[in-house]
């Protein structure tokens, strides 16, 4: 069971979040905490300002402005009271706290050596909500699948933050999991899965355990880096598909490199708007240039209508879809 959301919050601002509707509630991807500035809301794309008794309003002169007392219980309450126990998450400059759930810290940096120490005086929160969107693959996971060869091709997908990128990959990995294969008529029982989760977002692991369905055979890595956690999978776990959220790194490309020539399928994510995005980044162009992967995948989102394009291994466009489980809400 995955932590509540709204039990992240200092009791102040809780309250003003449960006066909102319960279909907006539901829709929320980020709370926005900045210590004397207005609290702010984003769902569907969209940025409301929240006033003191939960209403929405576009204007920051109407809006709750939280005070040093909400920062700071804010902060006690997403540190489990152990803010000294989080230095390598302050170093980063966010904490994943159990549910998946992120929050990205801003404040003023303290450096050694020319690099960040760690953030103190913390003053600013972007609450990222983690949801379980089950059917949030069924459109693009039959693009997937080499037919022939009964497998899953290596596959890349790409879109700039905030397109659901993380909660696509989670019903993937679900769905390969059991064998269900989204929209497909394929009839394939379910793969040995690997989720190098280097932020404890995808599987939201407690203690090790997953709060996510993110299926029957599925073997997680929590708060692993990335390329060491790949090469660990390989060599413990035996798994068919590996699945890693975020590459960008020289020593993530050399291990998704390892991984393709040690015959598993590997499914990555990455920041970018389109594929040329990826000849930017040095790590990337190789791995576009010598074809290592056979699938890219490009999402976009416009409100709350999402989409994805298609690209093979020859950067070929193959197909423009539209996106989204039952109900419309695809990578929230």
């Amino acid at each position: 069971m995955t932590l509540n959301w709204l039990d992240l919050f200092p009791e102040t601002v809780k309250r003003m979040l449960l006066n909102l509707s319960k279909e907006l509630l539901d829709h929320v991807e980020e709370v926005r905490i900045r210590e004397e500035r207005p609290l702010e809301i984003n769902s569907a794309g969209k940025h409301h300002f929240l006033d003191r008794c939960g209403g929405l309003t576009l204007r920051p002169d109407e809006a709750y402005k939280p005070t040093r007392e909400d920062t700071h219980r804010l902060l006690d309450l997403i540190s489990n009271h152990s803010l000294y126990t989080m230095e390598e998450e302050l170093r980063k400059g966010f904490i994943t706290i159990p549910g998946g759930h992120r929050v990205g810290l801003t404040g003023r940096t303290v450096l050694s050596g020319g690099k960040v120490e760690h953030i103190r005086d913390i003053s600013g929160f972007n609450v990222r909500i983690a949801k379980e969107v089950q059917g949030a693959a069924d459109d693009i996971i039959p693009h997937l699948l080499d037919r022939k060869r009964k497998r899953v091709m290596h596959s890349l997908i790409l879109s700039p933050p905030q397109q659901g990128k993380t909660t696509l990959l989670r019903d993937l990995a679900r769905q390969i999991s059991y064998g269900k294969w989204g929209k497909s008529t394929v009839h394939w029982p379910g793969m040995k899965v690997g989720i190098i989760d280097e932020r404890s977002e995808i599987a939201g692991c407690l203690r090790g355990v997953p709060g996510f369905d993110v299926g029957p055979r599925t073997d997680v890595l929590d708060g692993c880096p990335k390329a060491e956690g790949m090469m660990m999978m390989i060599r413990s776990m035996s798994p068919d598909v590996l699945i890693v959220d975020e590459i960008g790194r020289p020593e993530d490309a050399e291990a998704v490199i390892e991984a393709l020539h040690a015959g598993i399928s590997v499914i990555a994510t990455a920041h970018g708007s389109s594929i040329q995005d990826m000849r930017g980044r040095p790590a990337l162009a190789g791995l576009l240039e010598n074809r290592m992967f056979e699938m890219y995948a490009v999402l976009n989102r416009t409100g709350d209508h999402r989409s994805f394009k298609l690209f093979d291994g020859g950067q070929r466009t193959l197909q423009t879809a539209a996106a989204g489980p039952p109900g419309g809400d695809a990578y929230a």
